[in-house]
């Protein structure tokens, strides 16, 4: 087990520095472009994958520092650089993970590399769980899987929403229910591999923020894939569904679950299990929108002058920045002790991942917001890029789990209750 320590190695810091440079000299730039264009900034992916950003072998690297800081680290620069050009990049990684924390090594192998493509022939994946009438609800889902025993397939229909890349992503991970009887834990995911008949792109939503970001629904009809596409496979599906049956002919609820980051709370389930995992590097992101839009703030305050002084000269501005400063380093300390947890394989017993991403996001609405009054009707204008972090840090509180859901989820853990 390593040490928790808030000072980052020499390879670290490395690594920050040479994505500070990347956010700073090449995302920036182009921020403005692609949120008024609304469309996948291609030529700036292609740019990560040539210069190794945009890889597997990347974020594998810090997804595996045994530190827990690598990939706080990685996310908080590219969103410091931008939230929506840094979504583009890094929306495969949640396809990754869903791979990472339900596939088999085998699966791993095959599929991950697959997701990003190549600097010449560069891929993304996308990670397809919420659908339209089950968003926090994910025992609500309707897409059904059904095991075709004679060709050894299984059989996707349904349909999903704002699902990040979808449709125009290689590799589709896609979260269906094989037994509805069981609710959540009758679920399971597959891999829908390249190319795959029946799944098309539904519409592509226009969006408040992160509008770089391609969000779009997925379609899945008849959509047939190998057997071994299950993620996890038929053996080990089969046991979880024999055993939640067990459970529910006693009578046994689900619980709140106090198991281990990727575990703790999700019983088993696929979708779950994927959102547990992210959940301290998502926060880690609205951190890096925080601090750009703090950085923004302190600036003006210090060089706009107003009745013959600079605005940072009054306690009311000094005293916003201060806590802004104070709330983003706090989100910081939340989000590092939850991915140092994760990576040590400590149990989330108070929903520590949970609470990184409820307090990291709700930090990024609000320093945002005081950069706009901050910088007073300039703040309101597109001349200055506080307007666009505030809309790209409205999405921190509700996707991957809105706050109320973190808030729940927090609460089912540190109380040992059901709470509804």
């Amino acid at each position: 087990m390593s040490t928790l320590s808030l000072d980052p190695g020499a390879d670290q810091l490395a690594v920050r520095d040479w994505l500070h440079g990347f956010a700073a000299d090449v995302m920036r730039p182009a921020a403005a472009e692609w949120d008024e264009r609304e469309e996948t900034p291609w030529p700036i992916i292609q740019e990560a994958a040539r210069l190794g950003i945009y890889s597997l072998d990347f974020y594998a690297q810090q997804y595996f520092d045994p530190s827990g800081v690598g990939i706080p680290i990685a996310m908080e620069e590219l969103f410091w650089g931008d939230a929506g050009i840094g979504l583009a990049i890094v929306g495969t990684t949640l396809a990754a993970v869903a791979v990472l924390a339900n596939g088999t090594d085998e699966q791993i192998g095959t599929w991950a590399p697959q997701m990003f493509g190549t600097p010449d022939d560069v891929k993304v994946a996308a990670f397809c769980s919420s659908e339209p009438d089950a968003g926090s609800d994910v025992s609500a889902l309707r897409t059904r899987a059904v095991y075709d025993e004679a060709k050894d397939e299984w059989v996707l229909n349904g349909t999903k929403t704002w699902a990040t890349n979808g449709g125009i992503a290689s590799v589709h991970v896609v979260v269906a229910t094989v037994d509805p009887a069981l609710g959540a834990r009758g679920q399971a995911s597959f891999v829908v591999p390249p190319g795959t008949p029946g799944l098309s792109q539904g519409q592509k939503f226009k969006k408040h923020g992160i509008r770089a970001s391609h969000t779009a629904e997925v379609v899945l009809d008849g959509v047939r894939v190998p057997g071994h596409c299950l993620l996890g496979g038929r053996e080990k599906l089969d046991e979880r569904l024999a055993r939640a049956r067990e459970r529910a002919a006693q009578g046994i609820g689900g619980g709140p679950g106090k198991g281990g980051p990727g575990k703790g709370g999700s019983g088993g389930n696929a979708a779950m299990a994927t959102f547990e995992a992210s959940r301290p590097a998502v926060g880690a992101q609205a951190i890096g929108i925080a601090r750009a839009a703090y950085e923004v703030a302190l600036d003006y305050a210090r060089t706009r002058v107003q009745f013959g002084r600079p605005i940072i000269d009054n306690q009311g501005v000094a005293f916003t920045l201060a806590d802004m400063k104070t709330r983003i380093d706090a989100a910081r300390l939340l989000v590092w002790r939850a991915s140092w947890m994760a990576a040590n394989n400590q149990p989330f017993t108070s929903a520590e991942g949970s609470m990184s991403k409820l307090y990291a996001g709700e930090t990024a609405k609000w320093v945002t917001a005081q950069a706009m009054q901050i910088l007073g009707g300039n703040g309101f204008t597109r001349e200055y890029p506080v307007e666009r972090m505030h809309r790209d840090s409205a999405i921190y509180s509700i996707f991957e789990g809105t706050s109320e859901i973190q808030r729940l989820v927090i609460a089912r853990t540190i109380s040992g209750v059901p709470i509804r």
